[in-house]
């Protein structure tokens, strides 16, 4: 027996995500969010590049690459071409399979469209879980991985000022 999928409501939808957008609602209700969304989309994918790709490219090049990764994966998923990317910002040139000008760039759009909302809790949510298991490691404990998710916290940066900094960091953020 098919599970059928719940008909998204989607003023109900904008509503909630303007008051509980991903940054608003607490890990648990982000980790329940991206498992509905992974279940209930018609396709999504992750795209991740390496601390050491960010390094040499810069965070806006390599974001790019990720997201390239993550275009891929979504399209092996649908098992076809997707139609349009609606993106978070920034243009994303030289997207396989995805024809010039079938993307949009939307500034802030994660608080503007629900796809782009959908992803980006995706994408916090996998990060996180990056973190988390690199926190638990012994010799990353000391830089609180485990609570500050790799975020510039005042605790994490005093860390980095006693025992340096690891392959793992971005270096244009320390």
């Amino acid at each position: 027996m098919q599970r059928q999928a719940k008909r998204p409501n989607f003023r109900v939808e904008k509503k909630l995500w303007k008051r509980f957008g991903s940054k608003k609602i607490t890990p648990r209700q982000r980790e329940k969010g991206a498992k509905w969304i992974k279940e209930n989309a018609t396709s999504w994918g992750v795209g991740e590049v390496s601390t050491s790709v960010i390094n040499r490219l810069g965070m806006a090049k390599a974001t790019k690459t990720a997201f390239r990764k993550s275009v891929s994966e979504a399209r092996k998923r649908l098992g076809k071409s997707i139609d349009y990317l609606l993106i978070d910002a920034f243009f994303i040139p030289y997207v396989r399979g995805n024809p010039k000008g079938r993307q949009m760039a939307i500034v802030a759009g994660d608080e503007k469209s629900l796809s782009i909302a959908a992803a980006s809790m995706i994408a916090k949510v996998y990060r996180d879980r990056i973190m988390l298991k690199l926190g638990k490691k012994p010799k990353f404990k000391k830089y609180g991985w485990g609570r500050n998710k790799g975020y510039g916290t005042k605790a994490h940066q005093l860390a980095i000022k006693k025992y340096g900094i690891t392959r793992y960091h971005r270096k244009d953020f320390v």
